[in-house]
């Protein structure tokens, strides 16, 4: 008994050890992972604490430490009596729902075309056209949607060509969400595809070739070879878009919308923007903010949660 227990502290040493020895042996990784590490809670974590003056009415005279009054939740409260609560939650959801019901399969159906594609100099041609929308500016791919459907733009030209009349699509609130989820598409739907692509160029070959002596269609091998395949990845960057559905791009709404289209233009992040960066409301608009990275994140555990328990697959 007295032998076994003078044995056990030199197991643990041993382990510690191991993992020492581990460490050593992945220095170089973990040297390039520090650089990563410190930026993420330098620019990511520390400037958290800034969500203290949603509960406080914040002076900006005296800072996040300064003898500011703490309020609790009034601002919270404060916009569940908004009265725009409404249609900002209305068109904020709608938005979200809807670029991610027509934006996310459209890379996936874009990989799995390319996939099937033998000429490599056409495949090649459609991945660099499809890859250079995403590298635009925001500015400049707003300005060319005004260009496009301006009054005297060539949509509207076209359409006047088959006996159509002229729209203002800009200053028509129906138009707004299919200029906005189309002009999304475009510009991401090839930058999208790209980790598709490299999961499909992970499929054994043979498995297509059996396939083929089997008799099987091209439908049939991408539903039964190339489907499963990528289904994981298709999960996994499923599961990241539902989390970011209510955190659609304010940026580029505020560059397309204007005060006649506010019935399904204006969405939280846009409201934020008015009342807290124009109306000098800091404390306000970050108890919004606060609130709606709350609801996103629970959201994503909700879908990882159901994800985990329908095939296995899911962030954590």
């Amino acid at each position: 008994m007295t032998e076994t227990a003078a044995k056990a502290p030199p197991a643990r040493v041993k382990k510690k050890d191991g993992f020492l020895r581990k460490c050593c042996l992945q220095r170089a990784l973990i040297l390039m992972l520090i650089p990563g590490v410190f930026s993420i809670f330098l620019f990511n974590y520390i400037p958290m604490y800034g969500v203290v003056i949603a509960f406080q009415d914040y002076n900006p005279m005296e800072g996040f430490f300064g003898g500011n009054n703490w309020v609790g939740l009034k601002y919270f409260i404060q916009f569940f009596k908004n009265p725009f609560l409404w249609r900002l939650t209305r068109n904020t959801v709608l938005l979200g729902v809807y670029s991610f019901l027509w934006g996310f399969p459209s890379s996936i159906i874009l990989a799995l075309m390319l996939d099937q594609v033998s000429c490599k100099w056409f495949k090649k041609s459609v991945q660099s056209i499809t890859y250079f929308p995403y590298f635009i500016s925001m500015i400049v791919i707003v300005g060319m949607l005004k260009s496009f459907f301006a009054i005297d733009g060539p949509v509207n030209h076209f359409r006047t060509l088959f006996g159509g009349a002229a729209v203002s699509f800009f200053t028509e609130p129906q138009y707004f969400r299919s200029l906005y989820i189309g002009s999304g598409i475009w510009q991401g739907v090839g930058w999208g595809s790209i980790i598709y692509l490299a999961a499909l160029s992970n499929v054994d070959p043979q498995l297509h070739e059996a396939a083929i002596i089997d008799g099987a269609t091209r439908m049939q091998r991408i539903r039964y070879v190339s489907w499963p395949s990528i289904l994981p990845t298709v999960t996994i960057m499923m599961l990241m878009s539902i989390g970011g559905i209510l955190g659609s791009d304010s940026q580029k709404v505020l560059l397309m919308y204007s005060s006649p289209i506010y019935e399904t233009a204006d969405i939280v992040g846009t409201y934020v923007y008015r009342e807290g960066i124009l109306g000098g409301k800091f404390e306000y608009s970050t108890a919004v903010g606060l609130l709606t990275n709350v609801l996103s994140f629970l959201l994503l555990v909700i879908a990882n949660t159901i994800s985990k328990k329908l095939n296995e697959t899911s962030l954590w």
